[in-house]
């Protein structure tokens, strides 16, 4: 079987090739990069000689079509909207199955911050994502959309507790990466990039929708703020989370919610410290005038503020996750909750952001390769990782040290 990862030479790209080059029914692993000395790094990296390094432009139609022919299923772990809907376009028009870990429901993709995405002349932006899922059934092709951590592990988890009992009611997603509590105090905003920055900045800003008293509303990004106490697996830290965008899907595949909102996970201070950035204008895209030049004040600030936040050396990172569900299982009150806490692997380099996104891409990808889902078109997670799949999938993650605490008051 023969696997692409475009993206490849990232963080989390590297790590879904890595996960990729221990299995022994996987013969080939693409790589795909614009520098052929940061793929060459990557592969030295995995010491695999089954990574294949290929210089792409994502622009370059042509060139996608024909490196994609020679696979059976690709990752994408691409840094923005314009790059993801690039490939994501390319491989349901020429057949090729692929899971994307990017924060968006390519079938209602957001409408705020578009990051260059190229909409076809005459559609909307609903239309060019129907038109995706409806050009993937055509071909033939299955696209698990949003799967990593959140949105993808969110999903997964949430997914499966809504099966489980008879009325889901509240469902609300706390998940984030941030680092070690020891590098925290490092940094400005208690923060340190594991993430493209630019990218997470804009989940800041952008409006979003959350269900509200079952209704569909759309609110401010970064809002909505709740402080949690986390005491398992040996914890007992306080945390703060706000509303983002990152498992929208679940808008739009689980409706019969009450209530739902996903939630980004931070140290306490960091949302204050965003919420003062957002009020003196720094986190605003368009330019301002400044000694007669046109600046954007998030460029600028990015420009100053991404080499404080890069971590340092012996730095690491925690990936923080905390779901709940609420609803009825007969006349019974119930409440189901998945609770995580990763560390980076310092062994092998990988981060536990890269862990807990290209994991379970890497999973994802397996089963797309051994034909193990047979839905096709836009796929979300929550829709698709179920039953013996669910089961397995779990069993996977336990086996690569991710470990996902269920706990539940179904049996009392």
């Amino acid at each position: 079987m023969k696997a692409v990862v475009f993206g490849g030479s990232g963080k989390v790209g590297s790590a879904v090739a890595w996960d990729l080059s221990r299995d022994d029914s996987i013969d080939t692993i693409g790589i795909t990069g614009r520098n052929l000395n940061t793929l060459e790094k990557t592969k030295k990296w995995i010491g695999s000689s089954k990574i294949v390094p290929h210089v792409i432009d994502v622009n370059d139609k042509t060139a996608l079509t024909a490196l994609m022919s020679r696979y059976d299923a690709g990752a994408l772990a691409l840094p923005d909207r314009k790059t993801s809907y690039k490939v994501v376009h390319a491989a349901v028009e020429n057949g090729l199955n692929i899971v994307d870990m990017l924060e968006e429901y390519h079938r209602r993709p957001d409408a705020y911050e578009i990051e260059g995405l190229e909409i076809p002349e005459g559609m909307t932006l609903d239309q060019y994502g129907d038109w995706i899922h409806e050009a993937a059934i055509k071909n033939n092709v299955t696209f698990i959309d949003g799967m990593g951590f959140a949105p993808g592990l969110s999903n997964v988890t949430l997914g499966e507790g809504i099966r489980k009992i008879d009325k889901a009611e509240k469902a609300v997603a706390r998940v984030g990466g941030i680092p070690s509590k020891k590098a925290a105090a490092n940094h400005p905003l208690r923060y340190m990039i594991t993430w493209a920055f630019e990218h997470v900045l804009r989940e800041y800003m952008i409006k979003l929708k959350v269900i509200k008293n079952g209704k569909v509303v759309e609110v401010n990004a970064a809002t909505d703020l709740e402080p949690f106490l986390f005491d398992k697996f040996g914890k007992n830290e306080t945390l703060e989370c706000a509303v983002t965008p990152g498992m929208p899907s679940f808008i739009y595949t689980r409706p019969e919610l009450r209530e739902f909102a996903e939630k980004t996970v931070r140290w306490p201070g960091h949302w204050q410290g965003v919420q003062t950035l957002k009020e003196c204008g720094l986190l605003d895209i368009e330019p301002v005038s400044f000694e007669g030049a046109e600046i954007a004040p998030r460029e600028f600030l990015l420009s100053l503020i991404t080499p404080r936040l890069k971590a340092r050396e012996g730095e690491t990172d925690v990936c923080v996750m905390y779901n709940t569900l609420t609803g009825k299982k007969g006349r019974k009150n119930v409440k189901i909750e998945y609770f995580m806490w990763d560390k980076a692997d310092t062994k092998n380099d990988i981060s536990s952001m890269a862990r807990v996104t290209g994991f379970p891409v890497a999973i994802a990808l397996r089963l797309l390769l051994k034909g193990r889902i047979s839905a096709k078109g836009i796929v979300p997670p929550e829709d698709c990782i179920k039953g013996e799949i669910y089961d397995w999938f779990m069993k996977e993650l336990k086996k690569r040290n991710i470990k996902i605490l269920e706990v539940s008051n179904l049996k009392k």
